[in-house]
């Protein structure tokens, strides 16, 4: 065994060495023979886990992307893979796998729409193809739910085995495509029928970004997905498959035939149950919800099923002062008597199931307040209660533009 280990850690620092120098200027010609020396005996995990180690050296993670698809194009010729075990229809690596399908004929479309723009004389009229672009385009950013699937709900099971280059790296990748693929899209739409125009936006958007497309589904069917298949359980590609409705399909649909298996095991890990609050979502102890509560940038009270407050948060710029003394009090005792008949009604809609939020927005000290009020339900639509919100929204009323995360 522990020579299989310095096989492959052997292998691990030949990749390395290998992709080093190929960004240093060498040649890919130069190294494709030993690469595929090297190659004919790993497989996927090893790929990943010389990019690991690259950034656990030291390298910055958007230095490996750029390498990214340079090392990915001298390992295409010389990359074999072990037969995959085979998997049922609709399973989460099935469903990646035919979307990843139906996005290369998609891709191959917009190609053939490419060619014949390119093959048409400057004064012809191109206006059938552009509108064909221009919905080809559209469609192909459908991708983005491939790729918030694979983000979210694939990514963090490969963290929890140690394996986190796809998220440092292929996620900077899937970033780039999605601007390459939004560039193209705003420039076949403000294109005009013009040939030469088009020829433009072919060659400055389109070929880069069907490129990009390309590279990663080769690097999914070739790296990701054969590396997730022989590193998550049955349990946690169960859980993938609870989590991807709520991303959204690419092009295609699950096909039926998968279903997940029984989880007898717990598919979060273990947390301590003293002070834990254990929720379906996740878990927190009551000393970090308390501190979550009071560092939101609005004030939260809840009133029960039987209109007692039952509970407030408490900020450093509570808009309404509230003292402790008001738990278990009723809510309409807390409202002057002018305004108690309205309070009655909007408890008594929530409550029929009448309504389930009612708003209202006033001046108040300089302040511009949104308050607004929610219905609080069981899965099963019974009444629990009321939550009240309440945010002086005045700076928020003054945003323009865009300000992205980058520019933090």
């Amino acid at each position: 065994m522990s020579e299989l280990i310095d096989n492959r850690a052997r292998r691990i620092a030949a990749l390395k060495d290998i992709i080093q120098h190929l960004h240093k200027g060498e040649a890919p010609d130069a190294v494709r023979n030993q690469l595929r020396e090297i190659v004919r005996q790993t497989d996927a995990c090893e790929i990943m886990a010389m990019e690991q180690e690259l950034i656990a050296g030291g390298m910055p993670v958007e230095e490996v992307r750029s390498m990214c698809d340079l090392h990915s194009q001298v390992t295409r010729d010389v990359l074999v893979q072990p037969p995959a075990k085979p998997i049922l229809p609709g399973h989460p690596g099935d469903t990646f796998r035919r979307e990843n399908a139906a996005l290369r004929q998609l891709v191959l479309k917009i190609r053939s729409i490419i060619a014949g723009i390119g093959s048409l004389d400057d004064s012809a009229d191109c206006t059938s193809q552009l509108l064909q672009l221009r919905q080809d385009s559209n469609e192909l950013m459908d991708l983005d739910k491939h790729y918030q699937r694979k983000e979210h709900a694939l990514f963090p099971f490969l963290e929890k085995h140690g394996i986190t280059g796809p998220s440092k790296v292929m996620w900077a990748k899937d970033d780039e495509i999605r601007s390459l693929l939004k560039a193209l899209n705003q420039a076949a739409h403000d294109c005009r029928p013009v040939v030469s125009e088009c020829k433009a936006v072919c060659g400055k958007f389109a070929a880069p970004a069907l490129n990009a497309v390309e590279e990663m589904i080769f690097k999914e069917e070739n790296i990701l997905l054969p590396m997730s298949q022989q590193t998550l359980t049955e349990n946690e590609w169960a859980e993938v498959w609870v989590a991807s409705p709520k991303y959204g399909w690419c092009l295609v649909e699950p096909q039926r035939g998968y279903k997940p298996p029984q989880r007898a095991e717990a598919l979060t890990p273990a947390v301590p149950t003293d002070g834990t609050i254990m929720m379906p979502t996740g878990h927190v102890t009551v000393d970090q919800l308390t501190s979550v509560l009071s560092t939101l940038p609005l004030d939260l009270t809840f009133i029960d099923a039987d209109d007692r407050v039952a509970f407030f948060s408490e900020g450093p710029d509570r808009i309404f002062a509230r003292s402790k003394a008001i738990i278990g009090r009723k809510v309409q005792h807390c409202h002057p008597p002018s305004s108690v008949e309205v309070v009655d009604r909007i408890l008594d809609d929530f409550r029929a199931g009448r309504q389930n939020v009612a708003e209202f927005w006033i001046d108040f000290h300089g302040k511009f307040v949104h308050i607004r009020y929610f219905a609080v339900r069981s899965p099963d639509a019974r009444y629990l209660g009321t939550v009240e919100l309440t945010q002086d929204i005045a700076p928020l009323r003054q945003l323009q533009g865009e300000r992205r995360i980058l520019e933090y």
